[in-house]
């Protein structure tokens, strides 16, 4: 930038944004400090926006680093949008409103994520980064063949990213036992095609309760049955090939669950 006066202040960062955003293309910015107040003009528009002082804006203090590894950025970027989808939105249990980074787990009470990750020298502790942290983490990753450095403190975790560093506080809490509520002796095996399963899933879905999108998943011979009703006695079923044995056995799933964890894998 052309800086003809060197200083520091803050500014509505939102407001900044949409108004840069809003501009035509290739518009240039005249940006000036008026007292309380920072005037902005492009071509024949002009704006102002309220300021404060830029020593009342707050600083992370990190303080001394416990655990440092490198991980690929692509694999990093993958793993969280394969398990990101299951974090809690302002639980009560608040550490379920992020990602566990232990093996690389999310779980928001009702459905969990887990993916595993190959990491040069794992965290020895269980650390649990914000959902806010983990969404801003996952805009910073560009997915390239590079590796990121991830640099965790007692209370803060560190990624420096080209010209970009991320600080997030992390969440103290202990995440619940997670082994626990995942099945061991899983001895039902369906294989199918994951786009058919998804269309039949969005339709099934059409005529599922509004409140509850509930659908009932059952198996014949080389077929998975769909079905779903509501209130005003409407029914969808559907019926997907698939590689299976015909067996005596249903099951009940929230659709928006199915489909989130069908969105998050590749194959």
């Amino acid at each position: 930038v052309d800086v003809q006066q060197e200083g520091e202040l803050t500014i509505p960062a939102r407001k900044l944004f949409d108004l840069v955003k809003a501009l035509p293309d290739g518009s240039g910015l005249d940006v000036a400090q008026q007292g309380e107040r920072v005037v902005m003009r492009a071509g024949r528009s002009r704006y102002t926006l309220a300021t404060l002082p830029a020593s009342e804006f707050p600083t992370s203090e990190l303080g001394e680093v416990v655990d440092r590894f490198r991980v690929p950025q692509a694999a990093l970027k993958s793993l969280i949008e394969r398990t990101g989808f299951a974090m809690a939105v302002q639980d009560v249990r608040f550490y379920l409103n992020g990602l566990l980074l232990e093996r690389r787990v999310a779980t928001d009470g009702h459905r969990l994520a887990l993916g595993d990750w190959n990491a040069a020298d794992e965290a020895g502790r269980q650390v649990i980064l914000p959902r806010k942290g983990v969404l801003e983490l996952q805009r910073l990753l560009d997915g390239d063949e590079g590796e990121v450095e991830l640099v965790f403190t007692r209370n803060h975790l560190r990624v420096a990213l080209g010209d970009s560093v991320l600080v997030s506080k992390l969440i103290d809490g202990r995440f619940p036992d997670y082994e626990a509520v995942i099945p061991v002796a899983a001895d039902i095996s369906v294989l199918l095609e994951r786009e058919e399963f998804r269309n039949a899933l969005l339709r099934a879905a059409i005529l599922s309760n509004e409140k509850y999108r509930g659908i009932r998943v059952e198996l014949a011979e080389n077929l998975l049955r769909i079905s779903a009703h509501n209130p005003e006695q409407e029914e969808a079923v559907e019926e997907v090939g698939a590689e299976c044995a015909a067996q005596p056995w249903s099951i009940g799933f929230n659709v928006n669950y199915v489909l989130d964890a069908r969105n998050a894998l590749g194959t």
